[in-house]
């Protein structure tokens, strides 16, 4: 009977997930173009669970290796390179457009290296120091993106860059519309259901990873690293994994929000979006990776959402108090109420007052 219970909401889970963008498709784009990037920060969220989450990593510059992700597919897939780099123009004179599935592994690769280049300086530090190195590599990151223009355009600085490539399945853009058996599929649709195989792929993958050795080595590890050490793991090896993957799923993100909005800026990976990927995990549950999901999908949502408060309260003042500092204060007392609620997460993996 619990079996028929699980199947059947696994089923019912599905159905919703399918059809939800078709049920929001006649209020217009916004709201699925929300959910988009709900699910790019669900996959930002995932990755950075395995550093903070599963081997216990304070890592406040995670937005650096999302960075990375996009940058790396604006180059290899916008006129930016060509631009600066006229030598590139006689062999590509066609512009540099390079196939997103092309584009995904060097991200993977890129991010993958990145991540043990943090890693490998900060395997003696621990807690508030291991936070602010990581803190400040992601926003030398940042300054090296927003500098990068002079006396060479590499990045085109704050500028941003523009005219990316949109990703293409089967030879069809997803920045257009499909028409399949009656259906109209609008743009933000189809990346809707590219992004949302992308997270359950990526599920996939940390539940196996949790389960597994590794991961049992990582939990060792942020329980207590001396212990883990003691008992004869190689703790330096297993940290610099555990970097190095968390910075893929961030790299997989990046390029997905660079397709997904054609045009990126430094201002997109700032500090307030690391300290937001590290809300989302430890507010969901750190190491729980359904309640690392529902952290994601509310800190995602909520400020959207918000709007329809922060605008009837703004008239309410007269118009005294301005609607977008009112709305940041409703998502910060939001989150203060649910961790003095849920100290240990809205949806932790063993709830309080449950011993293990």
């Amino acid at each position: 009977m619990k079996s028929l219970n699980t199947h059947a909401r696994s089923l019912v889970l599905a159905l919703v997930l399918l059809l939800l963008p078709l049920v929001l498709q006649p209020f217009g784009n916004a709201w699925i173009r929300i959910v988009d990037m709900a699910l790019i920060y669900v996959l930002l969220a995932l990755g950075l669970n395995i550093v903070v989450g599963f081997a216990g990593l304070l890592d406040l510059g995670f937005v650096a290796f999302f960075a990375i992700g996009a940058y790396a597919y604006a180059f290899l897939a916008s006129p930016q390179l060509l631009e600066s780099w006229g030598w590139l123009q006689q062999h590509f004179p066609d512009g540099l457009h390079t196939p997103w599935w092309l584009v995904m592994p060097i991200s993977i690769v890129l991010t993958g290296i990145f991540g043990v280049l943090l890693g490998a300086p900060t395997l003696k530090l621990r807690g508030d120091y291991l936070a602010i190195v990581t803190l400040g590599f992601g926003e030398i990151i940042r300054v090296f993106m927003n500098n990068l223009d002079q006396p060479l355009n590499i990045t085109n600085g704050p500028k941003g860059i523009g005219a990316i490539d949109p990703i293409q399945i089967a030879g069809h853009s997803l920045a257009k519309k499909l028409d399949w058996m009656g259906l109209e599929f609008k743009s933000v649709t189809l990346y809707y259901y590219l992004f949302l195989c992308t997270v359950i792929l990526a599920v996939v993958i940390c539940h196996r990873l949790q389960h597994s050795r590794i991961g049992r080595a990582w939990m060792a590890i942020r329980e207590d690293e001396v212990a883990a050490q003691a008992m004869g793991l190689n703790t330096r090896n297993l940290k610099l994994l555990a970097f190095s993957l968390g910075a893929t799923f961030g790299g997989v993100a990046g390029s997905f929000f660079a397709a997904f909005q054609q045009f990126i800026s430094p201002e997109s990976f700032g500090l307030m979006e690391s300290v937001m990927v590290v809300a989302m995990v430890v507010l969901g549950g750190a190491g729980h990776l359904p309640g690392v999901i529902l952290g994601a999908l509310l800190l995602a949502i909520l400020p959207e959402a918000l709007r329809y408060v922060a605008t009837p309260l703004q008239d309410l003042s007269g118009g005294r108090i301005d609607a977008a500092i009112l709305r940041q204060l409703l998502i910060a007392l939001t989150m203060v109420l649910a961790m003095l609620w849920r100290p240990q997460g809205l949806w932790p993996k063993h709830p309080q007052g449950v011993k293990t």
